[in-house]
């Protein structure tokens, strides 16, 4: 997922349990209580694109697919489709069949009806990214890529009426249980697409209800449904008393077994009454309450993670009586410092961006915020997916000697004629305050003046996707295990409102993208892989910093927990004891 672009913006998500105090606003004992490290950025699905809104969206709305919880390497498998796409015309057409009688949560456009799930709202949900007003962050999954899209998107522009009466030749629905979707060219990663958010069904009654402007509104299918909503501070969801009958996995891979998840394997989902989603911006807030157990699953703090593990990596002894446990997570996040390209400064002088990169010590910074958990980036790409070379190499690394011969390279001796740069952080806690005056502090050195600037993660997003930044810290959490997923945040066409938050433009890396994102994973991919991320150290739109690995704790109480990075709709699995 992107930070905003997902951008993907990361945030990291802690799990609040209690099993005692029964939540008004909220139907049973058992609740979830799920503390956000930001304010919700928006719940509509056509524009969530970052860790916090997916911890809601992925609870009350579906798609077609989704991820086997219990296996790894990640496997897709149906959720609203009754099977795996029927793929033909060498590889173009996917002939999907939907589930019968998927009951919508209630809402006020259906007039008191049940309203069932149709294959033309996966239709109606596509050109909802389509459609400009949307300002859809899932734009770039299509752009270019079914039959007739972006002709639909050039017609209609900004018109709602024309919206609502235009087709699109490559979206067909021959019955209210088929889906048919038609693509320019082969499109190796459809599947995955078709698990995102961006394309959980929306009836067109909805739309035309709310004026497309579902931020404040969710109606899904999934096992939570909206009870009430304010963005900056908590939403609470309850448990859907009509969803469908759907079970826990019934098989899981080795890990799986050797943990005990498969004790609830064939029972019917979910297990907890309801989620109450509060913004709790501050760590250390978040640690107290576990160490009370009124926390049941917390990412370590930084600063408390000396507290929680010893010298050896393992627990203290201490939270081991207190029944404990720890779960070590490999993830598929990782993060860099960006650069607007079209920047009159930063853009324009990659010798400026060279001081930079040899300025900022990377390793102390994962010391100092990461505990020395994150690994060190050594490539663009991630470890996890196909292709990634561990041993790889970036052509920077901290030395003050060489950022100071670069900035004079620059035009900018010591830092004299360059104005202060502006370097926006992702949120108001103290941790982010203090991850910029850690930059603005690396910089000094070289005579270079930082203006730290705090937003809250909604302002962040909403700078990111307008082209508003000029510095910053980015991260990506993918939205499925391909290279493909790490490129397309830095070619041509999807510049911001799409994930290239960096405006980075090179027309021999598009091309080569437009080579590699038909392909399936093998040697002539892998090659690609490389050959394209020359040009991003050549040209230095990002400085690769580290690879993120979770230390995640949990009470006894909270049953069926595995951490994924993919998986966001984990909640209906969960069991509170």
């Amino acid at each position: 997922m992107k930070v905003l672009s997902k951008i993907f913006i990361l945030s990291v998500i802690l799990l609040f349990v209690s099993c005692t105090k029964r939540n008004p606003l909220v139907s049973g004992p058992k609740i979830l209580h799920v503390p956000l490290s930001g304010e919700i950025s928006t719940v509509d699905p056509a524009n969530s694109y970052d860790t916090i809104s997916a911890s809601i969206i992925y609870q009350c709305y579906e798609q077609l697919y989704q991820y086997h919880y219990l296996k790894r390497p990640y496997t897709l498998e149906p959720l609203l489709a009754k099977s795996l796409p029927e793929i033909t015309n060498n590889g173009k057409t996917y002939t999907i069949k939907i589930k019968e009688g998927i009951k919508y949560h209630d809402h006020k456009a259906f007039n008191g009806k049940v309203r069932f799930v149709k294959a033309q709202d996966f239709i109606t949900q596509i050109k909802r990214l389509a459609f400009i007003p949307t300002q859809s962050n899932g734009w770039w999954l299509f752009d270019g890529r079914i039959v007739g899209l972006n002709e639909f998107r050039n017609k209609v522009k900004s018109n709602f009426e024309l919206f609502q009466k235009t087709e699109v030749k490559g979206l067909s629905a021959p019955d209210d249980h088929t889906l048919v979707i038609n693509l320019t060219e082969t499109y190796p990663q459809m599947l995955f697409s078709l698990a995102m958010s961006f394309t959980s069904p929306v009836p067109l009654e909805v739309v035309i209800s709310e004026n497309n402007i579902l931020n404040r509104t969710i109606v899904g299918t999934g096992p939570f449904k909206l009870e009430s909503l304010n963005l900056l501070s908590e939403v609470i969801l309850n448990k859907n008393p009509e969803y469908r009958d759907a079970f826990y996995p019934k098989q899981g891979d080795r890990m799986a077994n050797i943990k005990g998840l498969l004790e609830d394997a064939g029972k019917k989902i979910p297990f907890i009454d309801g989620i109450k989603f509060s913004v709790i911006k501050e760590a250390q807030t978040r640690w107290l309450n576990f160490r009370k157990k009124n926390i049941d699953l917390l990412v370590i703090p930084k600063d408390n993670y000396t507290s929680a593990i010893d010298p050896s990596g393992k627990l203290t002894d201490e939270l081991k009586k207190e029944k404990v446990k720890l779960q070590v997570f490999p993830t598929l996040t990782y993060w860099w410092l960006g650069f607007n390209m079209q920047d009159k400064i930063l853009g324009n002088n990659k010798n400026l961006r060279l001081a930079i990169a040899h300025a900022v010590d990377v390793t102390k910074y994962i010391q100092v915020f990461t505990n020395n958990i994150g690994l060190k980036s050594n490539s663009i790409y991630p470890p996890g997916i196909p292709g990634y070379d561990p041993s790889s190499k970036l052509p920077y690394e901290y030395n003050l000697e060489k950022a100071k011969a670069f900035l004079t390279k620059a035009g900018y001796p010591d830092g004299k004629g360059l104005p202060a740069l502006n370097y926006d952080v992702r949120g108001t806690s103290a941790t982010n305050k203090q991850q910029g005056e850690f930059i603005k502090t690396q910089l000094e050195k070289l005579g270079i003046q930082v203006n730290v600037i705090l937003n809250t993660f909604p302002s962040f997003l909403k700078k990111s996707k307008n082209g508003k930044l000029q510095f910053w810290q980015d991260g990506w959490a993918l939205d499925y295990p391909d290279a493909e997923n790490v490129l397309q945040l830095l070619v041509t066409k999807n510049h911001s409102p799409g994930p290239n938050s960096t405006y980075y433009s090179n027309p021999k890396f598009d091309k080569l993208f437009n080579e590699l994102k038909k392909l399936s994973e093998g040697p002539k991919k892998h090659k690609l892989m490389k050959e394209m991320e020359k040009y991003i150290l050549e040209d230095l739109p990002w400085v690769m910093q580290y690879f993120a690995r979770n230390y995640i704790l949990h009470h006894d109480r909270l049953k069926n927990f595995r951490h994924s990075d993919l998986i966001y709709n984990h909640m209906k699995y969960l069991e509170i004891d």
